[in-house]
């Protein structure tokens, strides 16, 4: 049975004696092969035959047969953990129940990017990963033709083994390891990747996630679950406004309770943020229960600094004042603002959206273990980029970052939060002031989650378009109110930036020949982090109602008032916006094909029934986006009672991802991000008063409860075309459901639903 162990590379290459391995670089290239040497001279970072530029994957396949893959990447439950090492395991046809996957510590210069976060794995790891795999397979046909003396034509690898056709001969993997890994690497030009008709794996829903059964058994470890021996358990009282410092703390209560052993001064940050601890005091305990009780003993007082007086309401008409203001061009075509100016009163439409500040709330609080031995420190985490943490303890011990060992574990949910490493760095001050080698393992509670987190930024838009008398849009402008993650990075940055623009606003697909987008300068006063989709949340709430609203004034079915405005299947030319249009990735080989859009459309409606007769109260809404170069729509079918209260019946959700190498993950993340859609939708909402979070956990900063989640959610994978290039996953679900909900009120209601949450209408 495909398992899952925690493995440094040390380890893997201390135990892989006698094995083929091969490494993938950065470019995708399989670039060296080496026999292990079993003699005690050969150390654990040297190979024999050189070293390997740049590795990313290591594929192992021992005496026995047993297949080992190192997966690169953090399991956060996208599945990356598996779908990976099962595109090379399908490559090099091996038998996935001889298969072990091994997480691989912290070392990008070794395994490359390891950030997890931009839907990124499948998308930048697919073809490198076939090539790993088919050059495996190769180079074991390779070493049994030799073995048996026959023409390589001969020989053709089959589950697990080499088979002499013209005599049925065979010898499994295990056998023909060592001989394998001294045949030469096919290059490019020699590398054979399987035809599509010949995957047993990919594109198939067959193969079991490796960390299923430890997950049910509740045998897999989470940062929450690390134990050494001689721990010791932190919690920090962090400053309750951002920016605010401690002036005084009397710790002598906190001191005199049973099982505490330290208060350690946490420093607060610099300049801008970053990812540096907020500040604020730990308390060291014996159990993270004696600890939380000390924390409350603690008598603070605090400075709160120019942050304390940030309230929501009032930073509301903040954001709404300066979207009417003219802002910063982001794009400019034609005359928004000659065609608005000329346009009677009848042909104009303006409308305000309100998206308020989201926390991540992932199922798993921040935690980090961190202990700090000689020259060097090792980190046990839940982090999504690892190599983030590695730098942010390197710094803070300074050291150098290949003194950190920074290990991997699996995460209870991340959404970016946690590739933000500030937990991990308050560990490592904790372990500081600790004897040396003594395990700090410092927890955050719920509360400390919602209160402290790095939030989904709070938005106004503005959309403003003219439709003639013909039901056409002649201008549309779109201006965006809301702190900019890069508050976080330059003290002082205001409004968002063009990479967030990027998202659902200057890249839009419709046919519209006076087109403006714009942002204002407004300021944070609270950390700005990415989230699940970014900027793509707000933005196409906006357009998505936006452009329902217009479907209704010109008396039109909003399905085909949509796909009219798109107009026939095209590429687009971002033309000078190519460099921020694609998520970095370049619009020649993903460009924005409209064809694709229409396809999710027609895929969502379709699936959900659009335009058959429903019940009294009930309504469907759409809405589409082109989120993290994939395609995606939603339609969801509402109920509204008389009372107010709305219940969710049905949602629809199309995917174009391009080829779909693990149906049964994306099934699983578009699912996942309907409910975290509705939540946002319905529920979900962060507000300030005097500078302070005034939600604390789930009974005040709300998520979809079972009860309330829709009885039905339909998924409909579109276009599974493996001569496109892979597009995203784990975030193009979320954008297109809260609009196509708000859409499907209208529908049912007549009621325009322009702020969020939704809760329940007056």
């Amino acid at each position: 049975m495909t398992g899952t162990t925690e493995l440094s590379r040390r380890r893997f290459l201390k135990g892989s004696v006698g094995v083929l391995l091969l490494a993938v670089t950065a470019k995708g290239l399989v670039t060296a092969a080496w026999a292990a040497d079993p003699s005690p001279a050969f150390g654990a970072d040297s190979m024999p035959g050189g070293t390997v530029d740049d590795p990313l994957v290591f594929v192992s396949i021992a005496t026995d047969g047993t297949v080992t893959l190192v997966a690169h990447r953090a399991e956060m439950g996208t599945g990356v953990r598996t779908s990976l090492p099962m595109v090379v395991a399908d490559e090099m046809e091996a038998r996935w129940d001889r298969v072990k996957v091994v997480q691989a510590e912290a070392n990008e210069t070794r395994y490359g990017n390891q950030n997890v976060d931009g839907s990124r794995s499948m998308r930048h790891f697919l073809m490198p990963m076939r090539r790993v795999g088919a050059a495996a397979r190769q180079m074991l046909e390779m070493a049994a033709a030799a073995r048996w003396s026959v023409p390589l034509m001969e020989v053709k690898a089959v589950q697990h083994e080499v088979v002499h056709l013209p005599s049925g001969r065979r010898l499994g993997y295990g056998e023909l390891a060592a001989d394998a890994a001294r045949q030469p690497v096919p290059n490019a030009d020699a590398l054979k990747l399987k035809a599509r008709d010949e995957f047993r794996y990919i594109g198939k829903s067959q193969v079991r996630p490796v960390d299923l059964e430890a997950i049910g058994r509740g045998q897999a470890i989470y940062g929450m679950d690390m134990r050494l021996p001689g721990m010791v358990y932190a919690v920090v009282a962090r400053p309750p406004v951002v920016g605010g410092k401690l002036h005084r703390v009397d710790s002598s209560k906190a001191l005199a309770i049973p099982g505490v052993l330290k208060v350690v001064e946490i420093p607060a940050f610099q300049d801008a943020p970053g990812f540096q601890p907020l500040g604020g005091v730990a308390v060291v305990a014996r159990n993270t229960w004696a600890a939380m009780q000390g924390r409350a003993a603690l008598q603070i007082e605090w400075d709160d600094g120019s942050n304390g007086r940030y309230d929501s309401k009032a930073y509301r008409k903040t954001l709404e004042a300066a979207a009417r203001a003219p802002g910063r061009v982001m794009r400019n075509a034609g005359d928004a603002a000659r065609a608005w100016a000329r346009a009677p009163e009848t042909e104009r439409l303006a409308a305000e959206y309100y998206v308020p500040h989201l926390a991540h709330a992932s199922m798993e609080p921040p935690v980090a273990t961190v202990r700090i031995k000689g020259d060097g420190a090792e980190v046990w985490t839940s982090i999504q980029n690892p190599a983030a943490a590695q730098d942010a303890v390197a710094a803070r011990l300074g050291l150098e970052p290949e003194n950190i060992t920074v290990n991997v574990l699996l995460l209870g949910g991340g959404f970016g939060r946690k590739s933000k490493p500030d937990f991990v760095d308050e560990a490592a001050i904790v372990a500081m002031a600790m004897p040396e080698g003594t395990p700090v393992k410092l927890v955050w509670t719920r509360e400390d989650d919602i209160h402290h987190d790095y939030l989904h930024t709070v938005s106004v838009e503005r959309l403003e378009a003219v439709m003639g008398e013909d039901g056409q849009v002649q201008s549309w402008l779109h201006r965006s109110a809301a702190p900019t993650i890069a508050s976080l990075f330059t003290e002082g940055a205001k409004g968002q930036q063009l990479f967030e623009s990027a998202m659902s606003a200057i890249n839009m697909p419709y046919r519209i020949a006076n087109v403006r987008v714009e942002t204002a300068e407004v300021a944070a006063h609270t950390r700005i982090g990415w989230f699940r989709s970014v900027a793509n949340i707000p933005h196409a709430f906006a357009a998505q109602c936006f452009i329902a609203e217009l479907a209704h004034r010109a008396g039109k079915d909003h399905r085909q008032f949509a796909l009219d405005l798109i107009g026939p299947a095209r590429r687009i030319d971002p033309g000078t916006l190519a460099d921020t249009w694609n998520y970095s990735e370049s619009p020649e080989r993903y460009p924005y094909d409209t064809g694709r859009l229409r396809g999710v459309i027609e895929a969502a409606c379709q699936g959900a029934g659009w335009g058959r007769e429903l019940p009294e109260g009930h309504g469907l809404g759409l809405a589409f986006c082109y989120s993290f170069v994939s395609y995606t729509a939603s339609v969801v079918e509402v109920a509204v009672y008389a009372e107010g209260e709305v219940r969710v019946v049905a949602v629809d959700m199309a995917l174009d991802c391009g080829p779909q190498i693990n149906p049964e993950r994306i099934r699983a993340q578009m699912e996942g991000g309907a409910i975290m859609g509705l939540s946002l939708a319905l529920d979900s909402e962060i507000t300030f008063e005097n500078g302070r979070v005034k939600q604390s956990n789930f009974h005040d900063y709300e998520v979809l409860r079972h009860s309330a989640s829709p009885r039905l959610i339909r998924t409909h994978l579109v276009n599974d075309d493996h001569d496109l290039p892979p597009g995203g996953v784990g975030e193009p679900p979320v954008p297109p459901v809260a609009p196509a909900l708000c859409n499907a009120i209208f529908a049912a209601t007549g009621k325009r639903v322009r702020s969020l949450p939704v809760r329940r209408l007056a």
